[in-house]
């Protein structure tokens, strides 16, 4: 038995410690749909076949999930990991550093336009601990390991976005009252391409604000458009988390006070991924016309996060509300129409 123990240890031992696995497959969705997908580490949890396959992981997420520089970690009966993104460019590339078990590996993610959907190609490239090589010998080897759960990830990805990401409704809810109140904001400039990315970005900034100063959270986070400009594809906003009674920051803090005043509204409610929003927007201004309602420019159009990533995991259940902020148009005075009347006077003599 030692000399056999011995044998194995030298056996795997010997074995490269190199790797570098690739994998490919058409995914349904749009490339755009895929990429913010992935960028979200909060959405792993649907799909990596690394952690899906193990009911008892546990996942830690810091502030920061989503784009370079997000990450997060997990423990479970197969090992613990720790992943974080390193380089992404809109739409085209992610590139990640992984450790699984102490074995560090770089993970590239490349997408293409192709027909049907997005073809995803997706590289493993690293080193193994010893450890992670008896793993591997056990389950059959390092490339059919390896190739295997990257290759099932492709697939669940592929699954989890064509029911997530397609199974949404939308209602228009008609005429509603928004009460208003004190909130927290934090507003940028931004590409209207890149709004969805940089409100999942701001968020957890302005949640850790909020636990710092423990400032209570009054109600659901909201998102106020004070612009927004389709012709040059660009939008100024802010995120907002409603607090009950107003508070001031020092002068040079990106994060500041603000108050909504009540006002009537056309709401729209959202059950389904942020991707549709753009669809509730169009279903809500056709409402508002075809009702003959005004917009009121001067007053807010907000969306509120009823149910978000924090609270729920699986797009298709989260929620949205929509409010523009309407007048009953004014009816047009009516212009009486007077006939001419012709005067025949007879000369007096």
């Amino acid at each position: 038995m030692l000399l056999i123990s011995i044998a194995l240890v030298v056996f795997v031992a010997t074995q490269k410690s190199e790797f570098e696995i690739s994998n490919t497959r058409l995914i349904h969705s749009p490339k755009s749909v895929v990429y913010n997908y992935v960028s979200e580490f909060k959405n792993w949890e649907n799909w990596n076949a690394w952690t899906v396959s193990d009911s008892e992981t546990t996942f830690t997420y810091p502030e920061r999930t989503i784009g370079t520089g997000g990450s997060f970690s997990w423990t479970g009966n197969e090992g613990d990991g720790m992943m974080k993104t390193v380089f992404s460019k809109e739409n085209d590339s992610i590139a990640q550093k992984m450790n699984f078990n102490n074995s560090e590996s770089t993970v590239c993610w490349k997408l293409k336009d192709t027909l049907g959907g997005t073809k995803v190609s997706l590289n493993s490239k690293g080193e193994m601990s010893f450890m992670f090589k008896i793993y591997a010998l056990l389950n059959g080897g390092l490339e059919k390991t390896l190739s295997e759960r990257n290759d099932k990830s492709l697939l669940n990805l592929d699954r989890s976005l064509d029911y997530e990401i397609n199974n949404y409704s939308i209602k228009v809810n008609g005429l509603a009252s928004n009460p208003g109140g004190f909130y927290m904001q934090q507003t940028i400039n931004s590409k209207i391409v890149n709004l969805e990315r940089n409100i999942k970005i701001m968020l957890p900034k302005l949640t850790y604000f909020f636990k710092k100063n423990k400032v209570t959270i009054y109600e659901k986070p909201f998102v106020i458009y004070h612009t927004y400009d389709i012709k040059n594809g660009i939008t100024n906003f802010s995120v907002c988390f409603p607090i009950k009674d107003e508070i001031f920051t020092s002068t040079g803090s990106d994060i500041s006070s603000g108050t909504l005043a009540p006002f009537q509204a056309v709401k729209t409610t959202l059950t389904g991924d942020y991707s549709h929003l753009q669809e509730a927007w169009k279903k809500t201004e056709q409402f508002i016309r075809k009702n003959n309602f005004e917009k009121l420019n001067a007053n807010p159009i907000i969306e509120i996060y009823k149910i978000g990533v924090e609270k729920e995991k699986r797009p298709s259940k989260w929620i949205t509300e929509i409010y523009i902020a309407v007048k009953p148009k004014a009816k047009p005075i009516p212009v009486l129409n007077v006939e001419e009347t012709t005067i025949t006077t007879t000369e007096v003599p």
